[in-house]
This record gives structure tokens, C-alpha cells and sequence, in this order.
């Protein structure tokens, strides 16, 4: 069963988001990611994201974990408020 890493983020301003959206288009993923898809929500209302990055075992899920938990906080989107572990109960593209 695939695994998901959800993360809230508070303080993330549109340009902030322009900024992600480059990163993670233009530049590969962090080395060792075993990540097999991510997902970046954001409320420009309220300043509010929610990055969502799926793995296929929790093996994968460890890993990704770790290596995303040691990245600088000037890398992520704003300040973290939390971080959940989920299983993928459905997944379909539409």
C-alpha cells in the first residue's frame, strides 16, 4: 500500500509558491528521494499549503522522510506546522 507524507505550512505568500512551483520543476529531486509523485496545494487567502508526497512502501516512506525532515528551513515553502503519515486508501487519476 503507498504511503503519503502531508505537511501544513503556514506563511507561504503566492511568490513563495512561484518560487516552489521552479524548484520543483526545474530541479531534480533531492538525492536519494524515492518519492514517486508530489503534490502542492496552497489558499492565498489564508497564506496556507499543503504538500502532499506519495511513496510507494514504507521503506520509501522512511527514507523520504528523513531526507526531507533535514532539509533547511529556507527550502520549504513557510513555516511547518505538521507533518502526518497516511495511508493511500484510493488513488485514481480522473
Amino acid at each position: 500500500m503507498a504511503v503519503a507524507r502531508v505537511v501544513v505550512f503556514d506563511g507561504v505568500t503566492a511568490d513563495r509558491i512561484a518560487q516552489v512551483e521552479r524548484q520543483i520543476t526545474d530541479e531534480p529531486a533531492p538525492e536519494g528521494m524515492p518519492a514517486s509523485e508530489i503534490v502542492v496545494l496552497h489558499d492565498p487567502k489564508t497564506d496556507k499549503s499543503l504538500t502532499i508526497v506519495f511513496f510507494e512502501t514504507d521503506d520509501d516512506y522512511v527514507r523520504g522522510d528523513a531526507i526531507l525532515s533535514a532539509m533547511p528551513s529556507g527550502d520549504t515553502p513557510g513555516q511547518r506546522t505538521s507533518v502526518t503519515k497516511y495511508n493511500v486508501a484510493v488513488r485514481r487519476a480522473i
